[in-house]
């Protein structure tokens, strides 16, 4: 009628159902902030940050003077460390890497609701990245891992993110982060290699697969020619053939592998090592002793260790499956064992020594002041020293993650539990087994976990409160 108003509409009957959505994520909402926390603790209690001998100093070398490296440390993170370089600042790089650490929780978190996992199974898997001693550690250190794990987190998240075929942008996006992650531990290769098999075998489509394949091999591709403008050669390491070589000499027998006469003098000459990695730096090892030590012969070392894996095949694999296995221990295997594993936070006050002048040169270049003296600073210290030991993962519950997460393979989740597998065993079969190296491994094992034990991952849980269709 005429003069009549028609009714106001009351508050639009959407607000409670985003009010229900919210409330079904105030757990991890509070599990975040009370990570968060606990790296401020951190921040508080160790500072400026770890600057380890000799890593973190090449790092900061390439990131004042970016080119591709001869040596083990690949460009990714020194681009980071450039990105933080205006800020001249310790500090601001391990802040950076803890927020990374809770990026990467909620990037877990958000996957996983999204895929179905219940609120508290996905909160669970979100607790060895957000609360484990040795994550913490790991971020408060000028090292790539982090940045490493964070960008093997976002590939998977984007390729699991729509229940089908991932969308062309997100291939590519996975592609990207993975070339990253290869330009940052060399691990990254072999995984992106199977990560683009796994595509094509899955068909996601033409279009699709070029998208990953450009977006990962186009960055390598470009990165492998600056490396031959400068090296004179076409490749992405000088160091992986000496890796390689490193890990023959706990079984190498050179009776039986017969090298050629150029490559007699790489056979074991009596210095003995308990860790394989740990003839790379003896001085007195085989490869050091040659006419321009390591780096002057990668190649020779890598066709000697595949002459000693091809003559000795299971000898090779059994040092390898007996290093895989130190990743299973309840206590942290000291492998080294001039080695103290896990349990790094001490009270004390640590100077650097035995640091070249480079070394020193190039700290102060990147950090005016920083001396690389590392300190602990009470109560805070006291609270990690005390929370370390219980935060952390043993190897036994490892293991059953990694069980469950094979329990699903039926059910997709080959793509998380098949990157965990491969970041487990590749490193130690190119190299060693290492701590740092097995924590990469956490994010992606507890994802195929979550996903295994909540049921089919292929569906998308609609959002709560909201209509199911």
């Amino acid at each position: 009628m005429a003069g009549v108003e028609a009714p106001v509409s009351p508050t639009p009957s959407r607000a409670p159902g985003a009010r229900t959505r919210w409330a079904a994520h105030a757990p991890f909402a509070v599990v975040l902030a009370v990570a968060a926390v606990l790296r401020a603790v951190t921040m508080m209690g160790y500072r400026p940050g770890r600057v380890y001998y000799i890593d973190s100093y090449e790092y900061l070398d390439l990131a004042l003077h970016p080119r591709p490296g001869t040596g083990f440390r690949g460009i990714g993170y020194p681009l980071l460390l450039r990105l933080l370089l205006p800020f001249h600042s310790v500090p601001v790089v391990v802040a950076a890497q803890h927020v990374l650490g809770l990026a990467t929780g909620l990037l877990m978190y958000a996957l996983l609701r999204r895929r179905g996992v219940p609120a508290w199974g996905a909160v669970l898997a979100t607790v060895p990245v957000l609360f484990d001693g040795q994550m913490l550690q790991l971020e408060h250190a000028v090292l790539s891992d982090t940045m490493f794990l964070f960008l093997v987190v976002v590939a998977v998240v984007a390729l699991m993110w729509s229940p089908g075929r991932p969308s062309a942008r997100a291939a590519a996006g996975a592609g990207l982060s993975l070339a990253l992650a290869a330009l940052t531990r060399s691990v990254g290769l072999p995984l992106l290699l199977l990560v683009l098999a796994y595509l094509a075998a899955r068909r996601i489509g033409v279009r699709r697969f070029a998208a990953a394949a450009v977006a990962g091999l186009l960055p390598l591709v470009m990165f492998a020619g600056w490396y031959r403008a400068d090296n004179g050669r076409l490749a992405l390491s000088g160091t992986d053939g000496v890796a390689l070589w490193a890990r023959t000499m706990t079984f190498a027998d050179c009776r039986r592998i017969q090298p050629p006469p150029d490559e007699a003098p790489l056979c074991p000459n009596g210095t003995w090592q308990d860790a394989a990695s740990e003839y790379v730096w003896d001085p007195g090892s085989p490869i050091n002793r040659m006419p321009g030590g390591a780096a002057a012969n990668n190649d020779l070392a890598r066709s000697f260790a595949l002459r000693a894996i091809l003559a000795q095949p299971l000898d090779y694999l059994g040092a390898v499956g007996h290093d895989v296995s130190l990743a299973f221990h309840w206590t942290p295997a000291r492998h080294p064992r001039r080695v103290t594993p896990a349990f790094g936070f001490a009270k004390g006050r640590w100077a650097p020594t035995g640091v070249p002048p480079w070394a020193r040169r190039t700290l102060s270049a990147y950090a005016p002041g920083a001396t690389g003296e590392y300190r602990s600073v009470e109560p805070y210290a006291a609270v990690l020293r005390a929370y370390q030991y219980p935060a952390y993962l043993r190897g036994p519950f490892l293991a059953a993650i990694l069980l469950a997460g094979a329990l699903g393979l039926r059910r997709g989740t080959l793509l998380p539990w098949g990157a965990a597998v491969t970041l487990l065993v590749v490193p130690v079969a190119v190299l060693d087994f290492d701590h740092r190296y097995v924590l990469p491994v956490v994010p992606v094992a507890c994802l195929a976990a979550a996903l295994a034990l909540a049921g089919r991952p292929g569906r998308v849980r609609p959002p709560s409160g909201g209509p199911r269709r």
